[in-house]
């Protein structure tokens, strides 16, 4: 299916420099670029990942499709407070407990569970400050073992957490205390030198609807072009998202790179298939503005 771009959102950083194809555009008609074929792409991807050791892999690990840090319920008291959080500008002040076990368990609400290493409190604050440098900061005053329910590739899961008391906030700042499981090796490339018929990587998965209907990502666009629009191919054990731009027309172009929301509408609820990015031939990493989640770098 086709679907059409929502609002814009700006990144936060030099995407320029991830990304081919940023900079100014070259004079051209004026013409509109049309629409690619982007099934045969999307079908080799899906061929290669369904049934394959990397997709049992995959259904069988920890994947988290949710930031692993968790906000606490009055964030932010103001804008300094947010710039801290943003900059990864933390200070410590008090004593971190060490850690009172060497495993913790990730259970899922549909069933089955996975034993994984705890990330100790140190480590896990060191995650989410990562930065003591001027400007604002928030403090960490202390830390203790608890849990969280986190959004995953099996579905919600509950999963042991850090729970950081931040001085002024009622409730804690929450880091999840496990690693995600190794990514799969993928059974193809990406589109690399060959052809891509007008897809594009995406840039990240943003969310998964609750009625899991639907999938929300961010896909790269310019500044002469109307967005960015995506393809769902879905067979049983997959869903592979093929990005594209449309409405591109020739003329001197700013340069910059942007992204763009786009929502897909899925024929039946995403359950555990996986979501693939048809230009890489890897599963979406989950992101948000600042780009992809840390769990997949």
């Amino acid at each position: 299916m086709r679907t059409t771009a929502s609002r814009t959102v700006q990144l936060l950083t030099a995407l320029c420099l991830l990304s081919a194809g940023c900079g100014a555009g070259a004079a051209g008609s004026g013409d509109s670029e049309p629409a690619p074929d982007t099934r045969p792409r999307a079908l080799e991807v899906a061929k290669a990942w369904d049934g394959s050791p990397a997709a049992e892999t995959w259904r069988k690990g920890y994947y988290p499709m949710a930031d692993a840090v968790q906000l606490p319920e009055d964030a932010f008291h103001n804008d300094a407070d947010k710039e801290a959080y943003i900059t990864d500008n933390f200070r410590l002040r008090g004593e971190l407990p060490d850690s009172p076990r060497k495993d913790a368990t990730v259970t899922w609400e549909r069933g089955g569970s996975l034993t994984l290493p705890l990330m100790g409190a140190r480590q896990a604050y060191e995650r989410v400050g990562r930065s003591s440098g001027p400007g604002p900061y928030l403090t960490v005053t202390g830390a203790k073992l608890g849990e969280t329910t986190l959004a995953t590739s099996r579905g919600p899961a509950t999963v042991p957490a850090w729970l950081f008391t931040i001085e002024g906030y009622d409730t804690p700042l929450k880091r999840v205390a496990v690693d995600p499981s190794k990514l799969p090796q993928p059974p193809i490339g990406p589109v690399g030198e060959a052809p891509s018929n007008g897809v594009r990587e995406l840039h990240d998965l943003v969310e998964v609807a609750e009625d899991d209907r639907s999938v929300t990502v961010h896909g790269y666009h310019g500044s002469c072009d109307d967005g960015p629009a995506v393809d769902a191919l879905e067979t049983d054990g997959s869903v592979v998202l093929s990005a594209y731009v449309v409405g591109a027309t020739g003329g001197i172009c700013t340069a910059d790179l942007r992204v763009k929301k786009v929502t897909v509408e899925l024929d039946r609820p995403l359950g555990d298939r996986i979501v693939l990015d048809a230009f890489t031939g890897r599963p979406v990493p989950h992101g948000n503005v600042t780009g992809p989640s840390p769990s997949w770098r």
